[in-house]
């Protein structure tokens, strides 16, 4: 595999979850052995790595994001030998791995925690973790809420009368959080980063990467909110300053490789705030969170892009797209579904590809797959049985083959149920189907995939460039890059004209020379 620093700054990243990819062995959960026997499939997608979420072992309580050993591989995924095959026929395929790594918070199984419910009150072993005594009242030690729904605190012990402490956990009971004040866990994490990297790893992509550190004290929220927001919900349990110094920390441990590996992270915060986490001596990435939560709206699309160049510029750093992944509505859903949700996922796809920075896909995004209705009694996210929002939507197995035999080829023949039930029809949006059809999203993705190398390879795109959007009154939304080149997207109601260039690529046909409703266009200069 080519190693050329600086990759990211234009790379294509295609997100891989696992349990929903493909599966090998039969059980009706992906695994890695499915992943690797699928890397031709995603090398045909034109991307320049694959992002793996948590396939490390884990109890499985929030799929994989309760991690009880940073240093193996569950086995329902297979194991370390498998991932070791995996690395070795992606980089074959030059195409880099970043791993995902969950530094927030750990699984109640995890060796170090069962640890400190052993050893007690005022222990070191519980100073790993958050452990307080609740109030005189009973009540937990601090007003705070899990991102999940209810309580951050849960008991120790509760049945006991003598160990009255409770521990923190932002997110399910099941995931207490790390204390990140206390040195010896950003030791720990260190060795684990190190261990990833030193068996062959691109790098990793850090969950929660603004929270770790919490507010010195544990104090009370001043506002309790009605509707939870991740972490932003409680700018004391996320957003520290003494999280930027881990970052600078394992950047020198990142550069300590040729080439260099890649620190990437989920920072859900403003703009502004998210960008601070990408400055030269942090991450090299972070996801705008802003844009992939954007609806179908001119304004907001050039409002927002706006904003994130102007923080991207006044760190220094890059964009990083993105318009789906494990945890968001599928965007054909969220753009209005149906006939004109498709065709509006297509236009969003394409201009993404278009901007300058990196991208990143989600698995099954290529295929214009919409979000999912899973059956109430079926779901398994935690955040549906405490919160009431379920993400099993955008989970459910990829489809393959349009053989209606429950699986569309997600399983082998006679294998057990997939994890998630596929719905009725599910085939017809499979892999097999996308390719039967020339004018298939699928058939777009390698198109525009292609092109886009191209561009950047002849230097016609830049992956460094400024832009400018704006949005006019006929809802063309207009990014110039400072390159030269557009991208323009159609959200009006009516056929709109292009900007004056060459129109490379279009998501759907002129219509008497416009761009019609709900599409985009790249358009560069005359040669």
């Amino acid at each position: 595999m080519t190693g050329v620093d600086g990759w990211w700054r234009s790379a294509v990243i295609y997100e891989v979850y696992p349990r929903s990819f493909a599966d090998t062995d039969g059980d009706g959960i992906g695994d890695l052995r499915g992943v690797t026997s699928r890397l031709p499939y995603i090398a045909s997608l034109g991307v320049d790595g694959i992002w793996l979420t948590p396939f490390q072992r884990s109890p499985q309580v929030d799929q994989g994001y309760d991690v009880s050993d940073y240093l193996d591989v569950d086995p329902m995924f297979g194991t370390l030998a498998d991932f070791d095959e995996l690395l070795q026929r992606a980089h074959d395929h030059d195409i880099r791995v970043i791993v995902d790594l969950v530094p927030n918070h750990t699984s109640d199984q995890h060796e170090l925690f069962q640890q400190a419910l052993a050893a007690g009150p005022g222990s070191p072993e519980r100073d790993w973790f958050h452990f307080a005594p609740g109030r005189a009242d009973g009540a937990p030690p601090n007003n705070w809420l899990s991102v999940f729904g209810g309580s951050a605190w849960s008991r120790a012990h509760p049945e006991s009368d003598v160990d009255t402490e409770w521990y923190l956990h932002l997110f399910a009971p099941a995931q207490p959080d790390w204390n990140w004040r206390n040195p010896a866990v950003g030791d720990y994490f260190e060795g684990v980063l190190r261990w990833w990297f030193e068996r062959g790893a691109d790098g990793v992509r850090v969950d929660v990467a603004h929270g770790l550190f919490k507010a010195e004290g544990l104090p009370d929220s001043e506002v309790v909110p009605t509707v939870i927001d991740g972490l932003r919900s409680n700018p004391l349990a996320m957003d520290q300053e003494p999280v930027h110094d881990v970052y600078r920390r394992w950047r020198r441990v990142a550069e300590e490789y040729t080439p260099p590996r890649l620190l990437v992270g989920e920072v859900n915060l403003p703009p502004q705030r998210s960008a601070r986490y990408t400055r030269p001596d942090e991450m090299h990435q972070t996801f705008a969170f802003a844009f992939a939560k954007l609806e179908w709206d001119a304004d907001a699309w050039a409002a927002v892009g706006n904003e994130l160049e102007s923080a991207r510029a006044a760190y220094g750093s890059s964009h990083t797209w993105a318009l789906e992944n494990h945890d968001l509505v599928r965007s054909v859903t969220r753009f209005g579904g149906g006939a004109t949700g498709h065709r509006r996922a297509r236009a969003a796809l394409v201009a993404l590809l278009g901007l300058p920075g990196a991208a990143y896909l989600f698995q099954g995004q290529e295929l214009g797959l919409p979000e999912v209705e899973v059956p109430l009694e079926a779901r398994l996210d935690p955040m549906w049985h405490r919160g009431g929002v379920s993400r099993d939507g955008v989970r459910v197995p990829l489809p393959w083959t349009r053989a209606d035999d429950g699986a569309f080829g997600f399983s082998p023949p006679e294998a057990a149920r997939p994890w998630l039930p596929v719905p009725p029809g599910w085939g017809g949006r499979s892999v097999e189907a996308e390719e039967s059809n020339p004018q298939s999203t699928l058939h777009l993705v390698r198109k525009v995939t292609r092109l886009r190398a191209r561009l950047l390879d002849d230097g016609v795109f830049d992956a460094a460039a400024s832009a400018v959007w704006t949005a006019g009154p006929d809802g063309l939304v207009v990014c110039r890059r400072n390159d030269g080149a557009v991208v323009a997207i159609a959200m009006g109601e009516s056929p709109v004209a292009l900007p004056g260039g060459r129109q490379v690529v279009l998501s759907e046909p002129l219509v008497d020379g416009l761009l019609p409703p709900d599409a985009a266009a790249w358009i560069v200069p005359e040669a």
